[in-house]
């Protein structure tokens, strides 16, 4: 399974892990919220739609974030802008620890995204065009599997808290820890060299030739309708997985009546199944392809949770059930990265991977906001289900209109 690791030289293996403990410290951060949601709802009054409206103001502002941070590591490089925005990301995570009302969190929550966005645009673009195409699927739905990472430490960090501290003080030591992910730009800035692809773009552009590194270079008619259909395919990526686990924790706590430590126990067993999909995606992309990967994983989610939400299970039926719900989840964002990346020239890559990624987020925002609203009418978990089969369903549409990539050598990609 992990043969293809000991194929790849030293540069490709730095590169993984600083992409891959860079996604798993994104993970921790962003996890921390959806954990903290019912403590936020206590400690500054909330409505359920209050606190899906931070939940939507951050994936708006990580989506610029992404869009941004792409362009940036087309004129600046992929190296660079994945260090400011890690940075960028931690700082305000910290910050956010010392909100005293509601605009100051929603306020520092939206800063927060804006880097987190950028972060992941930067580090797919590197880690796409640093490792060899016949292991790029590989390499790159592995690295995806980080986020399972960081969300199992966010929630092992949440039961920690949460049973050692009042819940008015736990949520903010949450994320005072969320400083830690700037440590990783030291190991950035010391061990990851800057690509092949856009060192040459570089000496291109120096030589007189156009690159194309703008913000609109992806709204080119040669590419419009790769950005357009790309775009679809990230809103309903995101909007299927936001409107799911943004509100999970508070479901099974609130509908289902688990104590934290039985939350805990149910979200364990969706992120290990998170990471086996994740895993099992990355071995599919460089086998089957692309789009046949993608379009299998989305309507397996449609169809498990069409039968974790609606269908009359029991603790033991839905804990079973968690397992394929994570599972089927993590194969569409952890073949994302790859496609997007062989779909673009290396000039505009990193603006094309950002905005398509990160396009989903801004359409994909009003998902959680939906689901809090339909929430007051209707049951929570009935609110889930609904928008995430919705989202599912639009992946398979959008990913049967583009190209298959599988093996595209990164300086064609056109």
């Amino acid at each position: 399974m992990f043969s293809w690791y000991r194929q790849v030289t030293a540069t490709e293996r730095k590169t993984f892990w600083a992409c891959f403990s860079g996604w798993a410290l994104d993970a921790l951060d962003v996890q921390m919220f959806s954990l903290a949601i019912p403590a936020l709802i206590a400690a500054f009054s909330l409505s359920k739609a209050d606190a899906g409206l931070i939940s939507g103001v951050t994936l708006v502002a990580s989506a610029i974030g992404g869009w941004v941070a792409g362009a940036l590591s087309d004129r600046y490089g992929r190296v660079k802008t994945l260090q400011v925005t890690i940075l960028w990301f931690s700082l305000f995570t910290f910050f956010s620890a010392f909100a005293q009302t509601y605009p100051q969190l929603l306020a520092l929550k939206a800063l927060q995204g804006f880097g987190f966005g950028g972060e992941w645009a930067a580090g797919a673009v590197l880690m796409a065009e640093t490792v060899r195409a016949e292991h790029r699927g590989k390499a790159m739905g592995t690295v995806q599997s980080a986020w399972a990472v960081g969300w199992g430490a966010a929630v092992l960090l949440f039961a920690v808290l949460f049973s050692i501290l009042p819940q008015q003080t736990a949520w903010r030591a949450m994320f005072l820890i969320g400083l830690l992910p700037a440590l990783l730009v030291v190991y950035v800035r010391r061990s990851v060299p800057e690509t092949e692809a856009f060192l040459a773009g570089r000496k291109a552009a120096a030589a007189g030739k156009p690159a194309g590194s703008t913000l609109l270079g992806i709204f080119r008619p040669d590419v419009l309708r790769l950005t357009v259909i790309g775009s679809l395919l990230g809103v309903g990526a995101h909007g299927g997985y936001y409107a799911l686990m943004t509100w999970l924790p508070t479901y099974l706590k609130t509908e289902k009546h688990l104590s934290v430590l039985g939350t805990g126990g149910y979200l364990a067993v969706i992120i290990v199944a998170f990471w086996c999909g994740c895993i099992a995606s990355a071995q599919l992309l460089d086998r089957i392809g692309r789009r046949r990967t993608v379009a299998l994983f989305a309507v397996c989610c449609v169809l498990t949770v069409l039968c974790y939400i609606f269908l009359p299970l029991s603790d033991t039926q839905m804990l079973v059930c968690g397992f394929p719900l994570g599972f089927f989840a993590a194969g569409i964002p952890a073949s994302l990265g790859a496609l997007f990346n062989e779909l673009y020239p290396s000039g505009i890559r990193g603006t094309g991977v950002g905005f398509c990624y990160n396009f989903g987020r801004v359409a994909s925002a009003g998902f959680p906001v939906l689901v809090g609203h339909m929430s007051d009418s209707m049951p929570l978990g009935q609110a889930i289900g609904i928008d995430a089969a919705i989202a599912y369903s639009l992946v398979v549409v959008a990913v049967l209109m583009l190209p298959e990539t599988r093996g595209r050598q990164m300086e064609t990609a056109a």
